[in-house]
């Protein structure tokens, strides 16, 4: 009888074992995040995995880390943190990944199960909390649960429409046992995704293109997500459609073909927003229609007969702009049926008006002696050939990026869309290099958001990361500067992060240089355009550490072409004259 009971105990396994054993099942090589006292059980079992845990000094790092690495490379980003605060110094990352679809799998420690509800220490609802941003939470009440709940999570996060899921555990969960079982299939009743397109609906789409004398194919992240590149150049290629895509979505279509319109909307190129204006056949691909890129809703595309929506999420579709033609289904298994179908045509004359629009709005500034932004962004770029990843923070130097780096490849660029959330780009490109460590990771950063998340100069240096982070420093909340010079009369409230003159003698704060050597990482100030190319090739010699180069550039420079907010494409600025 004792020998049966031994048996069976032996059998059965911690919830915190389990935890562990049920990540590495997943495949999970690293993870992001800070122990503290409710997680104090995984923390111990992890001491004998082979997961690689990566102590942050912020827990919003370890979220931005975590998207990061689902980013560059298309596997779930995992983080971790403690209850209360832990947990909700997780959201703002949560809520940057459910706005752009990056599949993570956030777990948190929570106080044991007889104490929820009774503001215990460290106590916080966080399946409350994060709800409204999350594609699905869990609270782990019982043990048995746990191995099912963390499989249905991860396949929850990367299937379908991707995105963040949280899995809560109460510090009592961890510490019972039960058997181990590991579900082999995940079936969950209320959620079912549509990959294949209907066949009617894409020959419908298939007669439209091959119709259409002025298409234009407006490209968004879903395009990356389901790694449909290659098919969107074969249509594009194949049919002679002009290309535009959103900012998730940039480096999918090879920058320097003559189809390329680049990014449209608020910051775009004003030959992809006047080619949308003109349009007879707008064909939507994995993107949602966001205000930044549409404009005035009532305004977008007049001309278009038809509006083509092919997304995984039907929520998604016709939220914004109605579709007449809308296409349920993963962006590259509808590609690769409406391939298929469509027919090879030249569009002569639509290419040619296409490009006396590039020809007269190209992307442009001042070239002149003067440190521009827009010349160093377009040096990384130069210098890299594009094959370099390049993650942003938020702001004004973000759009510079998004104008003037051109991406090789798809996962080549990589920024906050939906949410806009600075502080994001830096531990984003950290978490980037971890799962990409053979290629050069570079942070285009402003001294303003670089600062919210700058304590992460210490995971980068004690685990020898080398990202390579460029401020664009111009002494200024930039973004916001601008549209306080633009609409607000130059009434610059609480924007200058300078009390001095745009001089770093006389505005140390702080000196850049100084705090990423105190880091233990190496230091870069440039103040002349002669010295850009040489600084960044020095900067691309050092190896297993962070590198920051503060490159101080002129203050007032703005971002154009620029379309004011609730105003129509056609009201795009091209510059201040």
């Amino acid at each position: 009888m004792s020998m049966e009971k031994n048996d069976k105990s032996l059998n059965e396994l911690t919830g915190s074992e389990i935890f562990v054993k049920s990540l590495e099942m997943e495949g999970v090589e690293i993870m992001f995040g800070i122990p503290g006292g409710q997680v104090l059980p995984i923390f111990d079992k992890l001491y004998d995995s082979k997961i690689r845990f990566i102590l942050t000094r912020h827990e919003q790092g370890a979220a931005h880390m975590a998207e990061g690495y689902a980013r560059a490379t298309g596997k779930v980003g995992v983080c971790l943190s403690t209850s209360g605060p832990g947990a909700t110094n997780l959201v703002t990352g949560i809520a940057n990944a459910y706005m752009d679809s990056i599949p993570i799998v956030a777990f948190t420690g929570q106080v044991p199960t007889h104490l929820i509800g009774n503001d215990a220490f460290q106590e916080a609802d966080i399946t409350g909390i994060t709800r409204p941003v999350t594609k699905h939470n869990y609270l782990v009440k019982d043990v048995k649960d746990l191995a099912r709940t963390i499989r249905e999570a991860f396949y929850i996060a990367k299937t379908g429409r991707p995105g963040p899921v949280l899995v809560d555990i109460p510090s009592d969960v961890q510490r019972a046992k039960t058997e181990f079982i590991w579900p082999q299939e995940v079936e969950i009743i209320s959620y079912k995704p549509s990959y294949k397109g209907h066949p009617g609906q894409i020959k419908k789409l298939a007669q439209v293109i091959n119709e259409s004398n002025q298409p234009v194919l407006y490209v968004g992240g879903g395009v990356v997500s389901s790694n449909a590149s290659d098919e969107l150049i074969e249509l594009a290629t194949k049919c002679n459609i002009p290309v535009t895509t959103t900012l998730m979505a940039l480096g999918s279509f090879p920058p320097e073909n003559e189809l390329s319109l680049g990014m449209l909307g608020m910051h775009g190129s004003a030959y992809a927003n006047k080619a949308i204006q003109q349009a007879d056949l707008v064909i939507s691909l994995g993107a949602r229609f966001d205000d930044r890129c549409t404009g005035k809703l009532s305004a977008f595309a007049p001309k278009a007969k038809h509006i083509a929506h092919v997304d995984i999420d039907p929520t998604s579709i016709s939220k914004n702009i109605v579709a007449d033609i809308p296409v349920v289904g993963d962006c590259k298994l509808v590609l690769q049926d409406l391939l298929k179908e469509v027919k090879p045509k030249k569009h002569t004359e639509w290419l040619n008006q296409i490009k006396k629009l590039k020809e007269e709005f190209p992307l442009k500034y001042s070239n002149d002696d003067k440190l521009r932004p827009q010349f160093v962004v377009e040096e990384i770029s130069r210098l890299t050939r594009g094959e370099a990843i390049v993650v942003t923070e938020v702001g004004q130097h973000q759009m510079w990026s998004a104008q003037f780096y051109k991406p090789a490849r798809a996962r080549k660029f990589i920024s906050s869309g939906g949410l806009g959330t600075m502080g994001f780009g830096f531990p984003a490109g950290i978490g980037a290099k971890f799962g990409k460590q053979k290629e050069k990771v570079i942070v285009i950063a402003g001294d303003g958001s670089f600062q919210m998340n700058i304590q992460e100069l210490a995971t980068a240096s004690i685990n020898k990361v080398n990202v390579i982070v460029c401020i664009l420093n111009n002494s200024f909340l930039g973004m916001v500067r601008q549209w306080q010079q633009l609409f607000y009369n130059k009434r610059y409230s609480q924007v200058q992060l300078c009390s001095h003159s745009h001089d770093p003698k006389k505005c140390p704060i702080p000196d850049f240089v100084k705090i990423t050597q105190a880091y233990g990482g190496e230091g870069f100030r440039v103040t002349e355009k002669n010295e850009v190319a040489s600084v960044l090739k020095e900067a691309f010699k050092i190896k297993n550490k962070p590198v920051v180069i503060d490159f101080i550039v002129e203050d007032e420079e703005n971002v154009f072409p620029m379309v004011p907010a609730g105003a129509s494409l056609d009201e795009i600025m091209i510059n201040l004259a």
